[in-house]
């Protein structure tokens, strides 16, 4: 405080500077936890990175990838980028998808033996289809996810369904709206 020699000390204007202070640091701090915010949600808005091939804007088929290149496959593990779940669910590019057209047997939670096998033999063919060479992934009606944010696609090549497929190999039932027992 500047205070001249003789003046009584001004609690009003201590306590104004005082509040001043504080205000500044509040607007400081509000401003920062803004921006972070913002930064956060800006993240949030691009992260994965957009694919338009993904987006569910006009509804028309999409190919996801030119001819000269696909991406390669695996099961998945503890990262999760491009590789398979299970015989109807695989992430690509960071973006999780549910193969709409089918349903395969379940394998982190089987409720059979049978169940668990004939799941991980779809898991692995699906590795193989997907790696077999480019391929599309199309939109299915007018939902684009599922209620656990799962992308809904069905995967083609040459204008068949890879879903398809694994139902004519007796690995996976077509879709019927609703899981059945494999059991």
């Amino acid at each position: 405080m500047n205070e001249t020699p003789g003046e009584p000390f001004d609690f009003r204007k201590a306590l104004k500077t005082q509040k001043r202070r504080k205000l500044r640091k509040e607007i400081a701090l509000g401003l920062g936890a803004f921006a972070i915010v913002f930064a956060g949600g800006m993240l949030a808005l691009n992260w994965p990175v957009h694919d338009a091939s993904l987006a569910n804007d006009d509804q028309q088929p999409q190919a996801l990838f030119q001819q000269a290149s696909s991406p390669q496959f695996n099961i998945c593990g503890s990262i999760r980028r491009t590789c398979v779940v299970d015989g109807d669910t695989l992430w690509l590019d960071g973006v999780k998808i549910r193969i709409a057209d089918i349903d395969t047997p379940e394998i982190s939670e089987p409720r059979c033996d049978y169940e668990y096998q004939l799941g991980m033999r779809a898991t692995h063919r699906l590795v193989e289809l997907l790696n077999d060479g480019p391929f599309e992934l199309r939109t299915i009606g007018s939902r684009d996810e599922d209620q656990y944010g799962r992308k809904l696609r069905v995967v083609t090549r040459g204008g068949r369904s890879l879903g398809d497929q694994l139902v004519s190999e007796g690995l996976a039932r077509t879709w019927t709206g609703r899981r059945e027992p494999w059991c």
